[in-house]
């Protein structure tokens, strides 16, 4: 028997830009998505959302909706309640209401939901139920919440005094405050980093099907997190785990916003449950933006103890984070401000603390990972807006006041000034392999240039460094659940395999990528493993895809019981080449004898063996499964350079040139790496330059639609320049880190870093995004920061 070790590119391994497999069904509109689900006898829902944002509620009269043909069903808090299910649990130990049974808190909250043959029917009863409101005072920001005399919203919660959700700090309090007693220089910023919405093209939605005759539950949902849920819905429900099924099948994106638990799923599970008919409920795309997770939403006062010439001796940060009616945050239950504290982790700092306050207010819950790791995008938006504006101050150049305090390569691992241990990077090379993609020097030439001509050119630079992978089983979990993953392989007689993992894909090509990291290991080609994922029937248990989990932790897994799979193979080599195991050596794809290197097996022969000619003792089968705890979070690198023109009649502002480098470890497909660096780089312009929801002084939300809340097109996303650095996670079983959000982090601050450079001569220091062109244009003439903060005036009687 003789074979050769196979071709890892050709078979589709690590570092093969393989075309998506799942593409084929998607660009032929094949994909099989929750709206394309039909179920015999199905009924739909929709919701009632109340107009105001604080309103007692006075009387719900559903009499007209009940009498229209074709109703089935109309629910309201006060039915809810007498099953015990007006109010659910959320991932941060918090509740919410499901239908609102007092009074309603934010624009948009459900108040009523109505279950009829089609949904056109469904809306129209919903538009028949009359509720009476009774107005009471509105708060739309942290100021107004923590205000003397601030109306209480959470008067549901026992022992709720105030509006304050929790208190929390990190860091060495002490060793910061001698710090900043020695600085030559302290540099302070205050900003805010906007609401925004990871806006998906899918809304949610969700069939929930019981079937009365098994007492067996199955929702097809629109989730990332098909376990977490079942989990969920079995507190609520009162139903056992078992007896809960939950089926993701294609997303149309999620980005966080799939993450949550909605009181639309809660509805529709109830409704069917009475009813024992399926129940569609599919959300439309302003009760999408008006109601489901938001991001960011959070201030920062930040300050920089400086030596004279630039060391960072201290980092001082409070942040105020607006919570919204319902604190709801996905993120591990031991951090209540997620990984705000991963902030300075690339910088060399002695001692640094943080101090956050999360308050209630008058919005929709807020607090989702939009395509970062737990609040990660606010830390490194902060900690680069905080740099670029202590090298200000200090009259240095802002790349090399970082690269002064950057982590040297040769000091990892290196523990951060908050306690986080980074493990490896090369962050000064990043650095300059982006200063020399740019023409970094040539540009500040051109920019003095350019001045002497009245116009106003700018560059902005953004390094970070993102924690992913949470987490370890030490310190992180959900719901007391830690937060590990999970690969079952199943390699068949023929040598076709089927993996399925407790991960969920919504767009990161776990399809192409898993199968990749299977060939690596195995050697068996790419097009002959199938990967199924979202289905907690047939799946591992695992925590979902979110915060960049995915190659961290759920590619570990596949890696590792792909391994366990290759161990056993191992054994039925050594029986089929009739050698002792000891004497077995592995090549890609292949089993060979080590004092004959010509005498061999493929993996192939080995699968089929496992079925038909296994050694005394051996169980058949070739498959294993494997529950990944990562022993530490991974740390890819970024340097995202943005050259910009601003025009100073009008504000607005062009950007020239995006350079990104991307140290994200070993590349599993570097097509696949790529798409997702240019899709987070474009969430972080549309961030930086156009997304803005907000709120008025009644609480009404600015942006629950497509024409005030926009999203850039081809038209106006800019050219990206992409270059890659390469250095291995040592704990990672192949090298890997993740590069899933490290655009949509690192971006925005390079964006703005560059308008503002643009207009330093006017001594602002600050515009919150977006910096639309007003903001710009008023910063210019008025020469003074310009806040983005709620409320917004919507006209001169506001």
């Amino acid at each position: 028997m003789t074979t050769q070790a196979r071709d890892e590119i050709k078979i589709g391994g690590l570092g093969a830009s393989r075309k998506r497999v799942e593409d084929n069904r998607f660009i032929r509109g094949k994909g099989n998505y929750v709206d394309d689900i039909v179920l015999p006898g199905m009924l739909h829902m929709e919701i009632l959302r109340s107009p105001l944002a604080h309103a007692r509620i006075v009387s719900i009269d559903t009499s007209k909706a009940w009498a229209i043909p074709g109703v089935r069903l109309v629910l309201t808090g006060e039915m809810m309640a007498t099953r015990n299910l007006a109010w659910m649990p959320t991932l941060s130990y918090d509740t919410q209401a499901v239908l609102a049974t007092d009074k309603v808190r934010f624009q948009g909250q459900e108040v009523a939901c109505v279950i009829a043959d089609d949904p056109y029917i469904a809306k129209d009863a919903c538009e028949a139920i009359v509720v009476e409101y009774e107005a009471l005072p509105v708060i739309v920001n942290p100021t107004q919440a923590l205000a003397d005399g601030a109306p209480l919203i959470r008067d549901d919660k026992e022992n709720q005094h105030d509006n304050v959700v929790f208190d929390w700090e990190v860091g060495d309090r002490d060793g910061t405050e001698r710090a900043f007693a020695q600085a030559d220089l302290v540099s302070k910023l205050e900003l805010h980093y906007p609401r925004s919405h990871p806006s998906p093209m899918e809304c949610c939605g969700s069939i929930a099907d019981f079937d009365r005759s098994t007492s067996k539950l199955t929702v097809y949902m629109t989730t990332q997190a098909p376990h977490i849920i079942r989990a969920a819905v079995a507190l609520v429900a009162e139903l056992p785990e078992h007896m809960i099924r939950i089926v993701s099948p294609d997303l149309g994106g999620g980005f966080g916003n799939k993450v949550p638990v909605y009181p639309g799923y809660v509805m529709s599970i109830l409704a069917s449950i009475l009813l024992e008919r399926p129940v569609k409920w599919i959300e439309d795309k302003t009760g999408n933006l008006i109601s489901t997770g938001f991001a960011r939403d959070i201030y920062l006062k930040g300050e920089l103890a400086l030596r004279k010439d630039g060391k960072i001796l201290g980092v001082r940060m409070h942040t105020d984070s607006d919570h919204g009616a319902f604190f709801s945050d996905a993120q591990p239950s031991k951090f209540k401000i997620g990984l705000m504290h991963s902030a300075f982790s690339c910088y060399d700092i002695p001692s640094a603390h943080l101090t956050a306050r999360g308050v209630y207010t008058n919005k929709a819950p807020g607090g989702v990972a939009y395509r970062c790791s737990f609040r990660v995008t606010e830390a490194m938006y902060f900690q680069e807006r905080m740099v670029q504006a202590a090298a200000d101050d200090l009259g240095m150049d802002q790349a090399e006041f970082r690269r002064r305090n950057f982590v040297r390569d040769d000091d990892f691992p290196h523990r951060t000034p908050f306690g986080f241990l980074t493990d490896s990077g090369q962050y000064g090379k990043c650095l300059q392999v982006g200063l020399e993609a740019i023409g970094y020097e040539d540009f500040l030439k051109q920019k003095e240039e350019a001045k002497s001509r009245g116009r106003l050119l700018g560059i902005g630079i953004s390094t970070m460094t993102e924690p992913l992978g949470a987490g370890n089983s030490r310190e992180y979990d959900i719901l007391g659940i830690k937060m590990f993953d999970s690969a079952e392989l199943r390699v068949h007689m023929t040598g076709k395999a089927i993996l399925r993992t407790g991960a969920k894909t919504q767009g990161q090509g776990h399809e192409t990528t898993w199968a990749q990291i299977v060939a690596h290991e195995l050697g068996i080609p790419a097009d002959d493993i199938v990967v199924e994922e979202g289905d907690t029937d047939t799946a591992p248990f695992g925590m979902g895809t979110y915060a960049s989990r995915s190659t961290p932790v759920a590619g570990a897994a596949v890696a590792m019981v792909s391994r366990k799979v290759r161990a056993k193979a191992r054994k039925l080599a050594a029986h089929l080449l009739e050698v002792s195991e000891e004497d077995i050596e592995w090549e890609l794809g292949r089993f060979y004898v080590r004092s004959s290197p010509e005498t061999g097996v493929s993996i192939q022969d080995c699968a089929y063996a496992a079925y038909s000619n296994m050694p005394d003792g051996m169980e058949p089968g070739l498959e294993n499964v494997a529950y990944y705890d990562p022993p530490n979070l991974t740390w890819p690198f970024a340097c995202y350079i943005a050259t910009v023109e601003v025009d100073p009649q009008t504000g607005v502002w062009d950007v020239l040139r995006f350079v990104a480098v991307d140290d994200c470890g070993v590349r599993i497909n570097p097509m696949v790496v790529e798409g997702q660096i240019m899709g987070g780089l474009t969430e972080a312009y549309a961030m930086a330059s156009m997304q803005f929801i907000t709120f008025d002084a009644q609480g009404n939300c600015i942006g629950s639609n497509y024409m005030d809340y926009l999203l850039p097109t081809a038209w106006e996303t800019p050219g990206w320049e992409l270059h890659e650095v390469v250095t291995p996670c040592p704990h990672h079983p192949i090298g890997a880190k993740g590069i899933g959000e490290c655009a949509t982090v690192g971006g925005p601050a390079a964006f703005v870093n560059a308008v503002l450079d643009a207009i330093k001569d006017t001594g602002v220091r600050n515009i919150d995004m977006p910096l639309l062109p007003d903001r710009v244009y008023e910063a210019i003439t008025q020469r003074h920061d310009v806040s983005g903060a709620p409320p917004v005036k919507m006209d001169d009687h506001d």
